[in-house]
């Protein structure tokens, strides 16, 4: 008799959709710890920015949410940079504890990138981080940074996010090492895998959003990029983090007023949340829903089924 694959539960959605939420809700009725697929949410002190859920109490050396256990957040400083095969390694590792303790794992994230990468189980090229090369190019902006990997890899640079500065970084280190970037090699995991995409009609969205930004600067965001600034979060970094960082950032260095900080903030998102639509739907298999239940009903069906 054939082992049985292991099943996992996928769920993504724009920001502002309600992933977190729904996660926790899957992992409370199925008996589910959460791994988060979001590139900034690793890093400390990054939460009323990234959308991070409100952490308990207790335990305090782990992080636990609404009695849920939830992995990769909180466990890098913003000063260090985190790669996507660091979330790979330790993203693949926490799937396999929470399948020893007979658990679901559910990841749960916005970063198409990290998600694509963990269920499509890319192989990375093994290149060791640059330190001297990664601080002169962080002197550089995007578009030197964009025609510098077009100089060095045409390729690449025709399917890369320009706009992304740590991964043209990235890009630019690996071909300054390779001669270029190798092609992307595939091993697919050995899972079962439910995808479960949240749908939202734009109008709806776009209200959510605006909400969310309101909520979250009035329970004290702008603090929180004054004490990133205050440990030694260089300007430089804030940028790179794009999106809340870097426009509240320029708001407290006087470049912006508030109210044009919140209006360039409020475009951004938006953008940002119609980019994350456009990798999701390029994402096989995805089942899509408008309401909880309907990814409770999916998820009852899947794991009744017989792997």
């Amino acid at each position: 008799m054939k082992n049985k694959k292991k099943k996992i539960i996928v769920i993504l959605g724009p920001t502002s959709s309600g992933k977190s939420d729904l996660a926790i809700q899957l992992a409370k009725l199925f008996n589910g710890e959460i791994i988060s697929a979001d590139s900034r949410q690793v890093y400390k002190g990054m939460n009323l920015g990234t959308g991070k859920v409100e952490k308990d109490k207790k335990p305090k050396n782990q992080y636990y949410s609404q009695g849920v256990k939830h992995h990769l957040l909180d466990i890098v400083s913003p000063k260090k940079y985190f790669s996507l095969a660091d979330f790979l390694k330790l993203a693949n590792k926490a799937v396999e504890e929470i399948f020893k303790k007979g658990k679901l794992p559910i990841i749960c994230g916005g970063t198409g990138l990290y998600i694509s990468a963990l269920i499509e189980g890319w192989q990375l090229p093994k290149v060791k981080p640059n330190k001297r090369l990664r601080e002169k190019l962080g002197k550089k902006s995007k578009e030197e940074l964009f025609q510098l990997l077009k100089d060095l890899d045409p390729q690449k640079a025709k399917k890369i996010d320009k706009n992304n500065r740590p991964r043209l970084i990235r890009a630019i280190e690996i071909a300054s090492t390779l001669e270029k970037v190798p092609a992307l090699v595939k091993k697919p995991p050995d899972w079962d895998i439910l995808i479960i995409g949240i749908k939202k009609d734009r109008q709806e969205l776009k209200n959510l959003i605006s909400k969310r930004l309101e909520k979250r600067l009035n329970l004290g965001m702008i603090s929180e990029v004054k004490n990133l600034k205050k440990q030694g979060v260089s300007s430089q970094r804030l940028e790179g983090f794009g999106l809340e960082y870097r426009f509240l950032n320029r708001y407290l260095e006087e470049k912006i007023s508030f109210e044009e900080m919140k209006k360039q903030l409020l475009k951004e998102i938006n953008n940002y949340a119609k980019r994350q639509m456009t990798w999701f739907r390029k994402i096989k298999n995805v089942h899509w829903v408008e309401k909880p239940e309907e990814a409770v009903d999916l998820t009852k069906k899947f794991l009744n089924e017989k792997g």
